[in-house]
């Protein structure tokens, strides 16, 4: 009889909680992508590329936090606060896409934004009054941030994947200017250092806006500037992040992205108005 009385209890209990807490269920591991402008843009008519590339994921298996904040560079984006927020959730197992560079050679020191880094990846140092925050701070170079970045994340028994910037709508000579000999080289340099994955999209996506050329590559890409990518732009970059990906060696991350998935990006398709475009669906 007690053992009945405590069976009902029991059944009665559960009822009321509701089952398991959402504490006690299972984790999905975390994709958290952290940059600048082109990967999380709200403004009006624009798109960075780390929202749309969650629609090539399972996300019932992984889940996508897009971390990315307009105006950082790889300095601000640390000296801000943003990097120990995602570091103090990261967990092992999980993955963080990482891409700055655009913003990194604006003014080390000025009292409007202050977000510039050194140029390079070596140990050289500044040290400044910022003007902008009113405090001391000792400015390092573009890579010493990359790195940070890197080991934070295998420190916490996540996985890194570093990322050149994607390129912007700059042209010469008929060809899209890349960032092989600045920002795009030393992103390859620290993954190099760090061994950990590099994907070169500042090359992968140049050669698709070639493929196109400057003329409608600004009409269906772009807006106002040559940086901030329309939706149509954002899917673009997103599905260049993705074949990066697919050619990665023993990335785990390629466990998650969807089976049926199949990106046609660089077939040539034509819409309703006659307007030659590339497309990446999900077939």
């Amino acid at each position: 009889m007690k053992t009945s009385i405590y069976l009902v209890g029991l059944m009665v209990g559960l009822m009321i909680t509701g089952g398991p807490s959402q504490a006690q269920e299972k984790r999905l591991p975390t994709l958290f992508i952290i940059g600048d402008s082109t990967v999380k843009n709200s403004g009006k008519g624009l798109l960075g590329w780390g929202d749309p590339i969650a629609n090539f994921f399972d996300q019932t298996r992984i889940k996508i936090d897009n971390r990315a904040r307009g105006g950082r560079s790889s300095r601000t984006f640390l000296t801000e606060g943003l990097w120990d927020q995602v570091v103090v959730q990261l967990q092992p197992g999980d993955f963080v896409l990482m891409q700055f560079g655009h913003n990194d050679g604006g003014a080390i020191n000025d009292d409007s934004r202050a977000r510039g880094s050194l140029r390079g990846i070596g140990d050289e140092t500044e040290e400044i009054d910022n003007l902008l925050t009113k405090k001391h701070e000792v400015v390092h170079t573009f890579g010493w941030y990359m790195k940070k970045f890197v080991t934070d994340t295998k420190a916490k028994g996540a996985t890194a994947i570093v990322l050149s910037p994607i390129p912007r709508n700059m042209w010469k000579d008929g060809k899209v200017i890349r960032g092989s000999e600045s920002y795009g080289k030393w992103a390859a340099q620290v993954a190099a250092a760090e061994q950990v994955a590099f994907i070169d999209l500042n090359e992968s996506v140049a050669q698709k806006y070639e493929a196109l050329g400057p003329d409608k590559v600004k009409e269906l890409y772009f807006l106002e500037d040559h940086t901030h990518t329309t939706p149509d732009g954002a899917e673009v970059n997103a599905a260049s992040v993705v074949e990066g990906l697919r050619a990665l060696k023993n990335s785990r991350l390629i466990d998650f992205l969807l089976k049926k998935e199949k990106s046609t990006i660089q077939e040539k398709t034509r819409n309703d108005s006659n307007k030659e475009t590339f497309s990446c669906r999900l077939v």
